[in-house]
């Protein structure tokens, strides 16, 4: 498969009154042509940090520690203001949470549209009018020619989101970063999102990073998934080995979380404790698997020493201790081996 994006060792801090903020601790990936990359992990795990390091949309008070991001050759890391400007929205383009917030609420959602492709692919007013209106019939919306003129807050909002994603697609992108694009809308709608960017991704060839704090929401969309705590991804593979064959007690925490068809009258899993403090000072250094607080499998190696990744197979590979050949091996939870009997479809939404 053809390698689109590299990410090396990334290393991003924020700098904060208490101390400096180790958001992304040595994060390494790569996306190839074609294929959706969900990143999953719970709300505070450097998700979209690293997402919006690979778009140039980092915080003023951030500060790149190390690491690289390839794209076409060169390194975005390096990549001045105006360089971004050159391949955002045209070659990597970025779908955010909440559509209301990612559309302007006194234009016209066709010109908004319009003017991504008037900006990007310097087209002119008519014809970008004409490919705007083609944009919001192939994302769904109903009667484009009539709601180009209408404002977002004439929309629902699985229909604004498709009016985000008509926009994040006006310059034939070659990588989409979703970022949670389904955490605002119900069930249903959520659903139809994802069909149609699954469709999309199809239809255009698209590499996709899909993040996410719901493994369900990836279960049948992902190609490969990254799972991702305090940081760092302690555990990534193809999507069937993390839901059939997962091996870190946070992928298994995330699991066992999640409703299926036969937890109908049964409480689920919680993850106990809460999401470790990031914060490094001198006399705190961050040290030892951080997740061992919260993870019952914890050893006393755990709280000393940080885990190496370990190799399942050849795209299987997690950071715990537990796959140090010298540790006696442990069950997976009842829930886990109960997603793993029952199938992706097993899930319930």
């Amino acid at each position: 498969m053809e390698k689109i994006l590299e990410v090396k060792d990334l290393k991003i801090s924020f700098k904060t009154q208490q101390g400096i903020l180790k958001a992304v601790r040595g994060v390494s990936f790569d996306l190839f042509k074609g294929e959706t990359l969900a990143i999953v992990g719970e709300s505070g795990s450097g998700k979209s940090v690293t997402a919006k390091a690979i778009m140039g949309l980092s915080a003023g008070n951030s500060i790149h520690e190390g690491g690289s991001i390839i794209f076409e050759n060169e390194d975005l890391t390096m990549y001045e203001e105006e360089q971004f400007h050159k391949i955002r929205g045209s070659r990597i383009s970025m779908i955010f949470q909440d559509p209301m917030s990612s559309l302007n609420p006194i234009s016209r959602v066709g010109n908004q549209i319009a003017e991504a492709l008037i900006l990007k692919m310097h087209m002119p007013k008519l014809k970008a009018k004409e490919q705007a209106i083609e944009l919001m019939r192939e994302v769904g919306i109903p009667e484009p020619e009539k709601r180009y003129y209408q404002y977002p807050f004439q929309f629902s909002g699985g229909m604004r989101q498709r009016i985000v994603i008509a926009i994040a697609l006006a310059n034939n992108a070659d990588i989409l970063i979703c970022d949670e694009p389904t955490t605002a809308l119900d069930v249903t709608i959520q659903a139809q999102i994802l069909e149609l960017i699954n469709k999309i991704k199809d239809e255009r060839n698209l590499s996709i990073i899909f993040i996410t704090h719901d493994l369900g929401v990836v279960a049948n969309m992902a190609d490969r998934v990254a799972v991702m705590y305090a940081g760092k991804i302690v555990e990534y593979g193809n999507v069937d080995e993390i839901f059939y064959n997962s091996k870190h007690p946070y992928t298994w925490a995330l699991l066992s979380s999640m409703p299926n068809v036969e937890t109908e009258e049964e409480r689920l899993d919680a993850i106990p404790g809460t999401p470790p403090n990031l914060i490094e000072t001198p006399d705190k250094l961050l040290k030892g698997d951080l997740f061992a607080p919260r993870n019952k499998y914890a050893m006393k190696i755990d709280l000393e020493e940080e885990p190496p990744y370990f190799k399942v197979s050849n795209t299987h590979y997690a950071a715990t201790w537990l796959l140090h050949p010298d540790v006696p091996e442990v069950e997976p939870p009842v829930a886990v081996k109960r997603i793993a009997r029952l199938g992706k479809e097993g899930l319930k939404r």
